[in-house]
């Protein structure tokens, strides 16, 4: 299988914003922040930065740390021109990763059969 330069992209882009994030932004509502995968367009241009939240937030925290991310945007495009030398950095475009959610929803109902055979038993 071919391992397309979109993908090293991704793959590069990944571990930076990870770290940027961790490290160097300073917002409060990004500190439970995690970046699990970055997709990047054929042409290079747009990237999907895929992240979840640690803990079980609700829909007010999504918020704050969608908000804070959006703020966010802007310093880690120019800290990723410094450290990365690309011709043109792609737009970021950060979305929530909900399939932690969906697993941890399975996680419980998976448990809620177990408990109802065991008390059945």
């Amino acid at each position: 299988m071919e391992y397309k330069r979109s993908d090293r992209i991704a793959d590069l882009l990944h571990r930076e914003i990870a770290e940027l994030i961790f490290r160097r932004v300073k917002d409060p509502r990004t500190r439970m922040v995690t970046i699990t995968g970055v997709e990047v367009s054929r042409d290079l241009q747009h990237a999907s930065v895929f992240y979840c939240i640690t803990g079980k937030p609700g829909e007010k925290e999504r918020k704050a740390v969608a908000e804070g991310l959006i703020k966010a945007t802007g310093f880690i495009r120019q800290e990723l021109g410094k450290r990365l030398h690309m011709k043109h950095l792609p737009q970021l475009a950060f979305r929530y990763d909900q399939s932690f959610d969906y697993g941890e929803k399975i996680e419980r109902l998976l448990k809620a059969i177990h408990t109802d055979e065991e008390q059945q038993s």
